[in-house]
């Protein structure tokens, strides 16, 4: 049929890119391959087992539309799924999989060898082992307020909290095995690790669940080989339900160390027990790990918290404001979140000290104090002004709702308002011209481009432009 298979999935895309977000759509149909038309059934290539249970829970009805609108009303779909093993350089198998109206439930293992001792079940001296009890019994080093409720939702970290929740409510049944959480720091990775944890134990008390740091894992390990009782040290870790290590990133040329965890890991995920990771990098930026590690991280699932848009931000202070049970104005915490954009720690931090010199001095908390004290605490991050913060500044001067800047309207003002915006981003962010683009409304980096082109002649030509840019830019050093 040639080409066929090509043309039809192009036409889909057309329908699809119109009804799903930007993001959605570059995550999740941009990686799908048209692999062939036989009749009137389409084969689509996805990268793997858990892809194509995302796209059959959340975007079934869309494409099963689109596929009958292209193909008529017999027109299917079927998947197929590259799998790949990994293991004794085996080649990537592809299995297909017809499209359902509901989640597959399918689940595929490998058997690996592991040349481990395996003893009788006993107690073992570890530190996390709480002594004095028959039964072993583990403290799970959790931290109560790290917990899904306070975890704040938004499209940063949708998909990994998604799957955290999936996972927390069937630890080790879901395609997520292992779910590998990365993200800069400060952005919420030990948090969202923590609240899996917490309520796993929420659901089922009797399950071992335990959080450890990469740096723990290692001294634990140097422990055993100095004390001679590396089986029992790798007994205790076979033995847990839902395994969460932080910081894996620090494992990196610690061969001894990446050997023993690859044998727990082995033996949790081939008895069905969940594990979670964290790291500072996704899989392919680790560099020191062992290639048969680095590809069993790639199993499950990695997803990445990305630094949190405005209304994110704005909704992680009032939470915290709310379960402290303290009042602060509005335009206090706006000027808060618009001043702090990269990491969440350090906007929490700055929060606490606005508190704390509020209280200290007795006095009232207003911007000019929220001011005073983010301005010194800016200073110390070095701090570069976010095109969220340029798009206020720019609306407010000229009176217009932010949400207009956004919009697809071609009224002279607001798209005069749009390529201010642009053309500050440009000059006052290291952004590239494509994501400044994005957050103004969704646009290309040649009209990017444009707009910065468009500002320069202005200037050149329109006096009352010159005082507008003017004033906006003193604004923004302020």
């Amino acid at each position: 049929m040639g080409k066929k298979h090509v043309e039809v999935w192009e036409k889909c895309l057309t329908v699809i890119r119109d009804n799903v977000p930007y993001q959605s759509y570059k995550t999740w149909f941009e990686p799908i391959v048209p692999v062939s038309l036989d009749e009137n059934i389409l084969t689509l290539q996805v990268p793997s087992q858990f892809f194509y249970e995302w796209l059959e829970e959340h975007y079934i009805t869309l494409l099963k539309k689109t596929i009958k609108k292209e193909l008529g009303k017999e027109g299917r779909l079927e998947y197929s799924v590259i799998i790949d093993s990994s293991y004794n350089d085996a080649k990537p198998l592809s299995v297909h999989y017809p499209t359902s109206d509901r989640k597959a439930t399918k689940n595929k293992s490998v058997s690996m060898p592991i040349d481990l001792n395996r003893g009788k079940s006993r107690d073992i001296p570890n530190p996390f082992i709480i002594p004095g009890l028959k039964k072993i019994k583990v403290d799970s080093q959790l931290v109560d307020t790290y917990s899904f409720d306070n975890f704040v939702e938004g499209d940063c970290n949708r998909l990994a909290r998604s799957a955290g929740w999936a996972i927390a409510e069937n630890p080790g049944k879901t395609a997520f095995n292992p779910l590998l959480i990365y993200s800069q720091v400060g952005l919420g990775k030990t948090h969202l690790a923590h609240a899996i944890g917490l309520q796993v134990k929420s659901n089922d008390p009797d399950k071992i669940v335990l959080y450890v740091k990469a740096n723990e894992f290692i001294n634990q390990y140097i422990d055993s080989v100095r004390n001679n009782n590396q089986n029992d040290f790798i007994h205790f870790y076979q033995m847990i339900d839902v395994l969460i290590l932080d910081d894996i990133q620090f494992l990196a040329g610690k061969e001894k160390s990446q050997d023993v965890f690859f044998h727990v890991f082995n033996h949790l995920h081939q008895n069905n027990k969940q594990i979670v990771l964290t790291s500072d990098k996704p899989p392919v930026e680790l560099k020191g790990m062992e290639p048969r590690l680095l590809s069993r991280f790639k199993w499950g699932l990695a997803a990445d918290l990305q630094v949190p848009d405005l209304e994110t931000r704005i909704s992680i202070l009032k939470k915290k404001l709310y379960k402290d049970g303290i009042e602060m104005p509005d335009e206090v915490v706006e000027y808060l979140a618009f001043s702090i954009t990269t990491n969440i720690r350090e906007m929490e931090g700055a929060l606490i000290s606005i508190l704390a010199q509020a209280t200290l001095n007795k006095k009232a908390i207003t911007l000019e104090l929220a001011k005073q004290m983010i301005d010194k605490f800016v200073k110390s991050t070095t701090r570069e002004i976010s095109i969220d913060y340029i798009q206020k500044v720019v609306c407010d001067y000229f009176s217009m709702p932010i949400d207009l800047i956004n919009s697809k309207t071609r009224k002279r003002e607001i798209v005069q308002a749009r390529q201010l915006a642009m053309f500050f981003a440009k000059k006052h962010t290291k952004s590239s011209l494509a994501t400044i683009g994005l957050h103004c409304g969704n646009k290309d980096h040649a009209t990017v481009l444009h707009a910065c082109r468009t500002v320069n002649n202005l200037l050149e030509t329109d006096k009352q432009f010159r005082v507008y840019v003017e004033d906006i830019d003193k604004k923004l050093k302020l």
